[in-house]
């Protein structure tokens, strides 16, 4: 089982918590998730949409091609860093964001993130926290009633 997975400790913690919460796999290629993404998310509007590293690169895209249907972002380790990322550098979103990155991950750079982050996201709420990449220590410490509240 994968850690990426929806079977992984994010995708079990949300299931037991919150079962009404979209908890998808996305196989494939980069154009084929997102197209997955975009017709599960199509109709839908004041989304709270949480991505963790490469979901969080996906997360970042959609929200960046549709802010009018995003609430408020979540992205956990998110891997915009990634060369897939660099046709949104110069957009400037002002949906609410809040971004959780451990100070040991040593998959997505902490310093680089945030570099493009505060760039991009005008409302942005990073928090830096003792952890490793996954967040395995901490992810389920966040008061994940608050984020996720109307």
């Amino acid at each position: 089982m994968s850690l990426s997975s929806s079977q992984g400790n994010k995708g079990v913690f949300f299931r037991k918590k919150y079962p009404d919460m979209i908890i998808e796999d996305y196989p494939g290629s980069l154009g084929d998730r997102m197209t997955r993404l975009r017709g599960i998310l199509s109709d839908k509007r004041d989304i709270v949409l949480i991505g963790s590293s490469y979901g969080g690169l996906m997360a970042a895209m959609y929200a960046c091609d549709n802010e009018h249907q995003i609430k408020r972002l979540i992205l956990l380790a998110p891997a915009i860093n990634l060369e897939e990322f660099k046709p949104y550098l110069n957009r400037k979103i002002k949906v609410p964001v809040i971004l959780y990155h451990g100070n040991r991950d040593d998959v997505v750079p902490l310093k680089q993130v945030y570099g493009i982050a505060s760039k991009i996201f005008q409302n942005l709420s990073h928090h830096i926290v003792d952890d490793d990449h996954p967040l395995s220590e901490t992810f389920t410490s966040f008061d994940w009633d608050t984020l996720l509240s109307d």
